[in-house]
């Protein structure tokens, strides 16, 4: 039985749960489940739907056809229909930290994560035993100021061949380029410490430790061109106190980012987030 994924934006009006939920019935599915949300700040209506089509014959193209030229024409919809059993290709992008690498490939292994992921891709050779443990292909690309535009060519090169469908930054240490985000445009997760801008630089949880911060948080958002700005899509904190040494917050700090980049990764996978004016609504 074939399953699908519906995702909806548009102007908030009259009918429109009422017009989606009829063309299921025609198309002889059924609704498995179905979540809704209104900005009244901004009068737009989300929905994300999913439905099992009973007919064996039904055609997903056929669907989308039909969808496009009634519903979404009607109410001049935003929208997305996915088979929900289909996995997305993600590309990992590594430095030389490996706690978020190791938490997600073990995850990945545990079956945690409906998604393929082709290839990971560093700036350094650091972490390619890692990659071979797995058996996955590790790719090194030399990237810095001055070799960008050379690495953003390979990078692109590897993605078309590798049929790429989302990228997970696992700690890449390096800032992704204008072109690589407007073709992957709300497709590149990100990790990072919730100090930001508090606490920038090299050595954050050194600078909060000085501070003595209570909190520590972690953050994961899509990337834009906007450093760290982007659509936020989950966040955790944890509490410090004055008895926590510096390797304390560190540790603390990573945990954070393991557990959150995974949470990340898995509403992506099964499109859980839609983004909307440099914000997402996250469906649970």
């Amino acid at each position: 039985m074939q399953k699908i994924t519906i995702l909806i934006h548009c102007k908030d009006q009259k009918g429109i749960i009422a017009a989606v939920t009829d063309f299921i019935v025609r198309v002889e599915g059924n609704i498995t489940y179905i979540d809704q949300h209104v900005d009244f700040e901004q009068n737009v209506f989300f929905m994300r739907l999913e439905c099992e089509l009973t007919n064996p014959n039904s055609n997903l193209t056929a669907i989308k056809n039909v969808f496009e030229q009634t519903i979404a024409t009607d109410f001049n919809m935003a929208w997305e229909i996915h088979p929900k059993e289909q996995k997305l290709k993600m590309a990992l992008f590594v430095s030389k930290y490996d706690h978020c690498l190791f938490d997600i490939l073990g995850r990945y292994s545990a079956g945690e994560f409906n998604v393929e992921i082709p290839l990971i891709i560093s700036n350094h050779w650091d972490l390619r035993s890692v990659a071979n443990r797995f058996d996955i292909p590790f790719y090194c690309v030399p990237f810095t100021k001055d070799n960008k535009e050379e690495g953003e060519k390979q990078h692109l090169e590897l993605l078309k061949k590798y049929a790429i469908d989302f990228i997970v930054l696992a700690r890449y240490m390096q800032i992704i380029t204008p072109k690589l985000i407007s073709i992957y445009e709300h497709k590149i997760i990100n990790i990072h410490h919730s100090f930001l801008p508090a606490f920038p630089g090299a050595k954050p949880y050194h600078s909060a430790f000085n501070r003595g911060v209570k909190i520590i948080g972690a953050t994961s958002h899509y990337v834009t061109e906007e450093l760290d700005e982007g659509p936020i899509i989950e966040q955790d904190i944890t509490r410090v106190s004055h008895i926590n040494s510096v390797e304390d917050f560190i540790m603390k700090g990573r945990d954070l980012e393991r557990i959150v980049l995974a949470r990340a990764i898995k509403l992506h996978a099964e499109r859980k987030t839609m983004v909307f004016d440099n914000k997402t609504v996250v469906f649970s």
